[in-house]
């Protein structure tokens, strides 16, 4: 399955593809970007990255929702546990996740606007400064 991606490092660098082999319990994948010459494939390694953004458009859709609590979505129903996410870099995110786990390396979070171009993400745990479930 072909899936639309940001990858955020945790140096700050961001790069766009395509990936179509991103496993949550491998250490590496391919993300394919387009160059002046064609596509490129490229291998990651997970452990240099601080989340893996699963998109609906590659060139965003500005609208930054996930900066909001779920003070503003109250009357949004929700299916797993609500979560609050802080970066190593300050960045704080919220959303929704069912497989939170200190065994893996990461975990899948779902952000809690729909309107929002991310559909899920994936967050590396050496990323985060803390976790809270609210």
């Amino acid at each position: 399955m072909l899936n639309k991606v940001v990858v955020r490092f945790i140096d700050g660098a961001v790069a766009r593809g395509y990936t179509t082999d991103f496993n949550p319990n491998k250490e590496v994948f391919h993300l394919i970007v387009k160059t002046k010459q064609g596509e490129k494939p490229f291998i990651v390694r997970t452990r240099a990255l601080k989340a893996i953004f699963f998109v609906k458009d590659l060139n965003g859709n500005g609208h930054s929702s996930l900066k909001k609590s779920f003070d503003d979505f109250k009357s949004i129903r929700v299916y797993g546990k609500r979560v609050k996410v802080e970066f190593i870099d300050g960045e704080i995110l919220y959303g929704v996740t069912n497989g939170y786990s200190v065994q893996r390396q990461g975990f899948f979070f779902n952000p809690i606007d729909k309107a929002s171009n991310n559909e899920r993400i994936f967050v590396i745990l050496t990323a985060l400064k803390e976790i809270t479930f609210l």
